[in-house]
This record gives C-alpha cells, sequence and structure tokens, in this order.
C-alpha cells in the first residue's frame, strides 16, 4: 500500500456529537498549557474519533496495512500522510503493554477549551483534582455515554492530554468538551452566575442525590479519592449531597461514583 490514501467517504459516529451543542470557536492554547508538542493517540476507537473531530489537527499516521483498510472500512477519511509499517515497528513507538491496534495517529492537542464553550450546556461534571489519567479517561467515556455536555478538569493537578489517558477515554476525548481551568472554585462562581446549579459530591452532604433539587442546568463536582471536594470548591458550590451506598462497601471509586451521579442527575432533570 502507498504512503498516501486517498479519502474514502466521509463519516463515522465518533465525533459527530462533539461539537453539536456548542458554538464559538475554540481559543488557541494558552501557553504553558501541557502538553506542548503533538501527541500519539493509538487503538481503533481513538483514531476513529480523532479522525471525526473537526477540531482535531491531524498531522501523520502510522499504521499496518490491516489497520489503514479497517479504518477504510468504517468510513474513516485518512486526510493525512500514511506510513505503512510493521507492528514491531509500531511497538516501539509507543510504551511497553500499549495496544495500538496498528495504528497510531501523530496530531496536536485539542484546543483549550473554556467556560466560554459552555453556552448551551445543561450538565456539565467537573472533577476536582482527579490526577489518575485511567480514571479520567473513563469518566469522559462514561459521560459520552450518559450524554453529558463536558468533563472539566483542573489544569494543574490533573492529567495531561496524551496517549493514557487518550487510550483511556476509548475515543471520548474527541467527542465531548474536555475543558480545563485554573482555578475551580472561581469556575464553580461563573456557573452559578450564569444560572447553572452547583453540586458538590461529598460523603458527608446533608441528603442523598437523588434527594437532593436540581435545577435545569447543573455542574456536579466530583473530588479526588480520599481528599474529596476541596473546601473552597465545595463553599463556592454552597450545595453539597452524598451518594448512599446499601451494601457493605460504602464507598466508590471516582470513575463509578461519576457515572452513578450522572445517571442520578438526568433522571432528576427530565434528560
Amino acid at each position: 500500500m502507498s504512503d498516501t490514501k486517498k479519502p474514502s467517504r466521509s463519516g463515522g459516529k465518533p465525533g459527530n456529537r462533539g461539537n453539536r451543542k456548542f458554538s464559538g470557536k475554540p481559543a488557541p492554547r494558552r501557553p504553558g498549557l501541557p502538553p506542548e508538542g503533538p501527541v500519539f493517540l493509538y487503538g481503533l476507537h481513538t483514531v476513529e474519533a480523532a479522525f471525526a473531530n473537526a477540531d482535531r489537527k491531524r498531522l501523520k499516521l502510522f499504521a499496518t496495512e490491516n489497520a489503514q483498510n479497517r479504518l477504510v472500512e468504517r468510513g474513516v477519511t485518512i486526510d493525512v500522510p500514511v506510513e505503512t509499517m510493521m507492528p514491531r515497528a509500531l511497538d516501539r513507538m509507543v510504551t511497553k503493554d500499549a495496544v495500538h491496534q496498528g495504528m497510531i495517529l501523530e496530531a496536536d492537542p485539542l484546543p483549550a477549551y473554556g467556560a466560554e464553550h459552555l453556552k448551551g450546556a445543561r450538565l456539565v461534571l467537573a472533577l476536582d483534582q482527579v490526577t489518575d489519567p485511567h480514571n479520567v479517561g473513563a469518566i469522559l467515556r462514561s459521560a459520552v455515554a450518559l450524554d453529558a455536555d463536558a468533563v472539566v478538569t483542573t489544569e494543574r493537578h490533573a492529567p495531561e492530554e496524551g496517549p493514557v489517558l487518550a487510550k483511556s477515554a476509548s475515543g471520548a476525548l474527541d467527542m465531548i468538551k474536555h475543558v480545563r481551568v485554573k482555578n475551580m472554585a472561581r469556575f464553580v462562581a461563573e456557573m452559578k452566575e450564569k444560572g447553572f446549579g452547583c453540586i458538590a459530591l461529598d460523603s458527608d452532604g446533608p441528603a442523598s442525590l437523588e434527594e437532593t433539587a436540581f435545577t435545569d442546568k447543573t455542574v456536579l463536582v466530583l473530588g479526588s479519592e480520599g481528599k474529596g471536594v476541596r473546601h473552597g470548591v465545595r463553599e463556592a458550590c454552597g450545595l453539597l449531597a452524598r451518594l448512599d451506598m446499601p451494601g457493605e462497601i460504602r464507598s466508590l471509586n471516582v470513575s463509578n461514583a461519576a457515572v452513578l451521579s450522572l445517571y442520578v442527575a438526568r433522571m432528576k432533570m427530565g434528560l
């Protein structure tokens, strides 16, 4: 197969929902916001979603012949130069045990989305210093599955965009707005000014999430395992709620807590 491939029919569902609820062109990345250079994205769903995302600047695809054919069969338009490689050569481009499925896409990081890109949003999930890229990736995937409008993390003490986060998200990184903010408490205050009800999940919350009153626009805030939502962020939210577990284990991994809280929020909001 030649090093370049003619574009096939445009298609692929993964990126279509990523931009449909938002208006306004994303701003350029702020200086110092990691990562500064190109990233390697690998795996079928991750690469497919990156090709379907109009906001993702793609640079080059490294892939086996079979992987290229697989992408074309799935309706992906390959609009970058292609270097055909053997699986072992691809293995050397990624970390040990990385499952690249025969394809690695070199691309620029996504633009720096901010609170100004949440116009029209109704359900937003904010993560206060959740640092594990596997957890954040799983949360991004769940947020897409439950049709949340955005996932918000802090610029510091949160995983940077990269192959581990992207692979863990299984394409979701390119399917939902991932907003990074300098100050989570300030972000919450801004969202409250825009008419959002902001609820912090806390084990000491006065009521369960199911018993908590929701508005028609909601920001759910989850904290890191152990520390939870920081005091200043809880104060900014003003409303605390807990997740009650009926079993012997009373606490959940943050990614599981995110799924449950999003599900409850959708039911309460009638979404």
